[in-house]
């Protein structure tokens, strides 16, 4: 049993030694270019703060070590980019990682512990609404969507929180069957992303929303019609929106006006083609000719310097966090807990599959951030707050499966 035990958390041990080994070198390399000796911090504390992520939290209950292992690597990978483009960003970036840990760690106790969702499941939907009320009344607007919002100094994204609270009151009335006021609840959110402009996050609830009611009801009109509602829903908006006609044109011929509206995905490609299978290395490249390098074109920072082979590396590793985050739901037993699961790792994954998409020009741009990597504390925060939640998930499954266990135990003792 013992050995059965640890052959299932060696895949975990073994990427987590990798991921720390990587880190070390990675941050030391960086020190060797500049002797700049906050590298050289970073080069125990980023391995520091993994090691603890990932052996240190399942001790406190049930974990799945390997989706903490994959999920530690990504964010560390955005505070080495980040250092790398700019050391100031990528410290804060390791304080935005830190917190993030402590928001997961929040969202984990609260699924596990929490027994009676539907107040909280309630209030999520006057909490979404207000949130995506606020960019509106006093939000700024960025590359055409006005979705920023700053009180007291800090800015954020309040679709970014929206994220968690549209999830639960969907899982919730999902699993009592009520899909008429999930519909509606999505139907408001997004009418007010378009009325924010702000399309690429629209295009996230609203594939989330689709594919947890079509797992809900197991109904293909369902998703038939929610299909023809996002087609006609995104045709609305390419003619409604100024914005969004130039990014589909620049998307369909960048090198038409590359100078121009075509820079950013002209030069993104360049920057891909010029770093090849291998990459330049590390500090090695010349990434600030991509605009906008930090967040919406992190992937293509990645290529350039780490090479094609370690970004379809990135993509295995989104990829198996989407497929441990499948086999979680499907192992609840519980339905508000499996939609629950279902809609953080849809979330992630069409998330990725969105920007990474539009960095290599295979759809237009929607300008959203690439999950746990991307600099911005509300991005971080909120993406470990979908690992939390798939973590909790994992735990309750965990903790049914040891009473069913003691109480078959328990019973055949009393037979005997």
């Amino acid at each position: 049993m013992k050995k059965k035990k640890k052959e299932k958390r060696s895949p975990a041990r073994r990427l987590l030694l990798i991921a720390m080994l990587f880190y070390f070198l990675a941050f030391g390399l960086l020190f060797l270019y500049n002797y700049d000796t906050r590298a050289l911090l970073l080069a125990l504390a980023v391995p520091a703060l993994i090691f603890v992520s990932v052996l240190g939290l399942p001790r406190l209950f049930p974990s799945d070590r390997l989706l903490l292992s994959l999920t530690g690597f990504l964010a560390a990978l955005g505070v080495l980019v980040l250092y790398r483009l700019n050391p100031e960003r990528g410290i804060s970036q390791l304080i935005n990682y830190m917190v993030a840990i402590a928001a997961m760690l929040a969202c984990t106790v609260g699924v596990r512990y929490i027994r009676r969702w539907r107040l909280i499941a309630w209030l999520a939907v006057p909490v979404s609404l207000g949130l995506l009320a606020l960019p509106l009344l006093y939000g700024s607007e960025i590359n055409g969507a006005k979705n920023w919002v700053t009180l007291f100094g800090f800015g954020f994204q309040p679709s970014e929180l929206v994220k968690l609270s549209l999830l639960v009151a969907l899982a919730w009335l999902l699993s009592r069957r009520r899909l008429v006021p999930a519909v509606l609840l999505t139907g408001v959110c997004l009418g007010f992303l378009m009325l924010q402009k702000d399309l690429g996050t629209a295009l996230l609830y609203f594939g989330m929303a689709l594919l947890m009611m079509y797992a809900s009801t197991g109904s293909w009109l369902v998703l038939a019609g929610g299909a023809v509602s996002g087609a006609a829903g995104a045709l609305l908006g390419y003619r409604m929106f100024a914005h969004v006609k130039k990014r589909v044109a620049v998307w369909l011929n960048p090198w038409s006006d590359r100078q121009g509206a075509g820079y950013q995905i002209v030069q993104g490609l360049i920057a891909i083609a010029n770093g090849g299978l291998w990459g330049t290395g590390l500090h090695l490249g010349n990434p600030g000719v991509i605009p906008a390098s930090y967040n919406d074109y992190i992937f293509t920072v990645i290529c350039h310097e780490l090479g094609v082979v370690f970004g379809l590396a990135v993509l295995v590793i989104f990829l198996a966090v989407v497929l441990r985050g499948l086999s979680i739901a499907r192992q609840a037993d519980n339905s508000f807990y499996a939609l629950l699961c279902l809609g953080c790792t849809v979330m992630l994954g069409l998330q990725t599959f969105v920007i990474v998409g539009g960095n290599i020009k295979l759809i237009p741009l929607t300008g959203v951030t690439l999950p746990l990597i991307s600099y911005g504390g509300t991005s971080l925060v909120s993406s470990m707050c979908l690992v939390g939640i798939m973590q909790g998930v994992y735990a309750c499954n965990r903790a049914r499966i040891s009473e069913a266990r003691e109480e078959a135990l328990y019973e055949g003792e009393s037979s005997l």
